[in-house]
């Protein structure tokens, strides 16, 4: 009995840290509901944002405070301005001075820094005059304002300016790669592509810089997809992560790979191809995006967005938008269609959710919506 006990307890647990939240608007107040379509929270406020690192800001009586994924006021609503929670911290405007507060409101003095920025990977900028370092939720100074420039962390990388030249630094403030290219970015597999000097190439994780020959474009890795596409005389292709064109430069468009398939653009006509090239989904949609991970892609029937499955099936109708963009609202990311087997979608003037059956999820529509975000 004490085993079966401890098995539930453990389940309990883990059930309670996978919870995620979506924030809905519904007749002109916010609340949230959760992936079985529940409501998690009444819609109750005039003004509200998604959960991050646990917590959710309100707007009670002009005033913010913060709740947490059962509803309760978890910081007293007090402040002017409050954003999200990242890495244990959050900034907030109270008596018109902006300040870092922990997760039960107390003010956390930090590093002296001409602004404030939010943390993010368990870092924030500190900025001494025309000069940006990092410091960590801790206080800690873990590198002193050395760069022109700083842009926001992505699994642990961040490209930095020099001066006009560029580089890449992880969340301790070590070089990655050194500051000596004209343009750089960052895929998610740690890849990244740099001009240098008129070469365009890849710059891979041991530091070789591998030119892309021909090309004046190529687009970051997406995930850990082997392909990424390319431009090269006005024609997009794709090449490895060697920086080889493995599909010759041929398409007007094209997107990334999942799911062994990406969308390209033939004729005025969007389809899909293989890792060999090959067009397995005949061009006949005027827009289609990738595949998600859960093996469907959305495509433009007429005006409206349906669903196919990787053998090019419609498996949910074209009658929906999916556009991302709510004016107002805090958006997760740009990634349209299917999330771990939902997809925020727009029907008849108001926004939901659908299952991968095309199941609408708890049976109901929202005068807005915003994507799941874990609440625990």
């Amino acid at each position: 009995m004490k085993s079966l006990f401890t098995c539930l307890l453990a389940l309990a647990v883990c059930l309670c840290h996978a919870q995620e939240l979506a924030l809905i608007k519904k007749n002109k107040k916010i609340g949230y509901i959760d992936t079985n379509g529940q409501l998690a929270i009444a819609p109750q406020y005039d003004k509200a944002e998604s959960f991050s690192d646990g917590l959710a800001a309100v707007s009670v009586n002009g005033k913010w405070g913060y709740i947490n994924a059962r509803g309760e006021m978890a910081i007293e609503p007090q402040f002017d301005n409050a954003k999200a929670f990242n890495s244990g911290l959050a900034i907030v405007s109270k008596d018109k001075q902006w300040q870092y507060i922990d997760k039960s409101g107390t003010v956390v003095d930090m590093p002296a820094s001409d602004k404030l920025y939010d943390f993010s990977e368990g870092v924030a900028f500190l900025r001494s005059g025309d000069l940006v370092g990092l410091m960590d939720n801790k206080g800690k100074v873990v590198l002193k304002p050395t760069y022109t420039e700083i842009r926001p962390f992505k699994h642990g990388l961040a490209k930095v300016r020099l001066g006009d030249k560029w580089g890449v630094i992880d969340t301790k403030g070590s070089p990655v790669v050194a500051a000596r290219y004209d343009e750089i970015d960052i895929s998610d597999n740690g890849i990244a592509i740099a001009h240098d000097g008129a070469t365009l190439g890849l710059i891979g994780k041991d530091g070789t810089f591998m030119p892309v020959l021909g090309a004046d474009k190529v687009w970051a890795f997406l995930g850990d997809e082997p392909l990424t596409y390319a431009r090269k005389n006005g024609k997009l292709g794709f090449i490895n992560q060697q920086g080889e064109w493995v599909i010759e430069p041929q398409f007007d468009k094209a997107r990334a790979f999942r799911n062994g398939l990406a969308p390209v653009y033939v004729d005025k006509k969007w389809g899909y191809i293989n890792a060999q090239g090959d067009l397995v989904i005949q061009p006949q949609y005027p827009d289609a995006e990738i595949f998600s991970t859960d093996g469907l892609a959305p495509v433009k029937v007429g005006k409206e967005w349906g669903f196919i499955n990787t053998s090019g099936q419609l498996v949910i109708p074209a009658e929906y938008g999916i556009s991302v963009a709510l004016i107002g609202f805090l958006t997760s990311g740009d990634e349209k269609g299917f999330i771990n087997g939902l997809a925020r979608v727009k029907h008849k003037g108001k926004w939901g959710f659908i299952d991968t059956n095309g199941q609408v999820l708890g049976n109901e529509w929202f005068d807005n919506a915003e994507p799941f975000e874990k609440a625990n």
